[in-house]
């Protein structure tokens, strides 16, 4: 007996809407017309990209920070121009960069309570880009690899460990970049043109490994996402203004594996994929609803699963990370939907009577933790995601922000002095010099081991004191 419906265990997922007291509320979200997300969100914090005079600002709420937030609440303000795009670092949770109108990336650190104070000063300034930043993507695998892409249609990829420029691609785009997505393990880029091409480019060797004239033959925005298996899934409009979304295997991108026509509405689709689940979400900017879908090796391999729909339309959209999510519901997606003044988080279900935890929802997801180095990946190596089980939730690593802090504080500035010397002092002073640095960098390395044994030493000390203090109490 042929079976008529499909078998799937996410045919049922529903989303749902926070009540009003779980949102974040009085919001100024950002009026830029640019069409990135607007929202970044980790298992720690969200961070949305508001409307500030003056520059540019976002807001970093820790995630428990909910109902209404004060006009006076600190931001990150450093830029002088409008922020575009925000990216959370996959490997610390405490690390978010944001490209910006004012041609620089600027990478921050924030505190592991959240902020106090407006942050001004970021970590390092990457400045390469002649014309505004609206794309900044993190590495997935490797530690302190950032890309960046401005409409000087150049992406850029920095070592933010050190604050260089180490890679520019500067000469594959002759139109503007509509977004970049890396591959699962970081091997490769995709990205969306104005010029209707979408190219697979291998970063290092600086070079389209494949390409498709037209993938989407309208002229507004497309987009272009990897997904685990190596295809690429796009999103863009017809000729005739209809949305489309298409499935392109790389080795050959002569035809579509499909294509399918959705509505005719004009607002860009987003979209947002899990690579455990193989779901895509799209939400459409400007749109009240998120349509989602499951890729699998079967025809049509793009199946309809359901439509989230709202009152409201969305102005933005942040996806939590899959170590953020609540196991113990069945939650396989998250979302924080941006409306014109509010942030409201949309969990995504699948309903299951037991209790237990649900093995075939989770299987092991990409951790915190970074498989390279990112002086092994730029020599040539390549490493899939470290990943985690979720059986028993995930806990937030202690104190993981202090190595890229330290990293980047003494690995940028040395090399800035190393330049300064170079371009002002013949060769052999520039020699004499970084050797001078070097021996300095030593000497504050040494300072700091010294700093954190004593502060290890105070600790213990500290913990035997309140041990004895709680005998003394009891």
């Amino acid at each position: 007996m042929r079976r008529v419906v499909r078998q799937s265990k996410f045919r049922h997922v529903f989303g749902q809407a926070v009540k009003n007291d779980q949102c974040y509320d009085d919001i100024r979200v950002s009026r830029v017309t640019w069409d990135s997300s607007f929202c970044a969100v980790n298992p720690r914090f969200v961070a949305i990209i508001i409307e500030a005079s003056g520059g540019g600002a976002f807001l970093v709420l820790p995630l428990h920070k909910t109902g209404r937030i004060d006009k006076s609440y600190p931001t990150v303000c450093g830029h002088t121009g409008p922020v575009l795009d925000i990216d959370w670092c996959p490997h610390n949770d405490q690390v978010i960069a944001s490209g910006s109108e004012d041609c620089t990336v600027m990478v921050w650190q924030i505190p592991e309570n959240g902020l106090t104070l407006s942050l001004t000063e970021p970590v390092v300034i990457l400045e390469g880009h002649s014309k505004r930043v609206g794309i900044v993507a993190w590495h997935p695998t490797a530690r302190n690899v950032l890309l960046s892409a401005g409409c000087d249609n150049t992406i850029i990829v920095w070592n933010v460990g050190t604050g260089e420029a180490l890679l520019n691609l500067d000469d594959i785009h002759s139109d503007m970049i509509y977004n970049v997505s890396w591959n699962r393990n970081g091997s490769l880029i995709c990205t969306a043109s104005k010029d209707k091409k979408v190219r697979v480019i291998d970063p290092r060797k600086q070079e389209i490994v494949a390409e498709k004239e037209k993938a989407h033959e309208g002229a507004r925005p497309m987009r272009a996402i990897f997904l685990a298996d190596g295809n690429v899934f796009t999103t863009g409009f017809s000729r005739m203004s209809e949305r489309q979304l298409a499935l392109w295997n790389p080795k050959n991108m002569e035809e579509p594996i499909a294509l399918h026509e959705m509505d005719t509405s004009n607002g860009v689709l987003l979209p947002f994929y899990d690579p455990d689940t193989s779901i895509i979400y799209l939400c459409g900017k400007g749109d009240s609803s998120i349509r989602y879908f499951e890729i699998t090796d079967e025809s049509p391999y793009v199946h309809y699963l359901n439509t989230f729909s709202s009152k409201e339309p969305q102005r933005g959209m942040g996806y939590m990370p899959k170590r953020g999510l609540d196991v113990n519901k069945c939650e396989i997606a998250r979302f924080f939907k941006l409306h014109e003044r509010k942030c409201e988080p949309i969990i995504m279900t699948v309903p299951r009577k037991s209790d237990l935890f649900q093995d075939d929802l989770y299987p092991d997801t990409a951790g915190p933790e970074a498989a390279l180095e990112a002086e092994e990946w730029f020599e040539g190596r390549n490493a899939d995601p470290l990943l985690i089980s979720l059986k028993h939730g995930y806990i937030p690593g202690k104190n993981r922000d202090l190595k890229v802090v330290k990293k980047n504080i003494l690995d940028s500035k040395p090399t800035a002095n190393k330049k300064c010397d170079l371009i002002s002092v013949p060769k052999k002073t520039a020699d004499t010099a970084s050797m001078q640095n070097e021996a300095k960098l030593d000497e504050i390395l040494k300072e700091i081991k010294s700093i954190k044994d004593t502060i290890c030493n105070q600790d213990e000390r500290i913990s035997k004191l309140e041990q004895q203090m709680a005998k003394i109490a009891a």
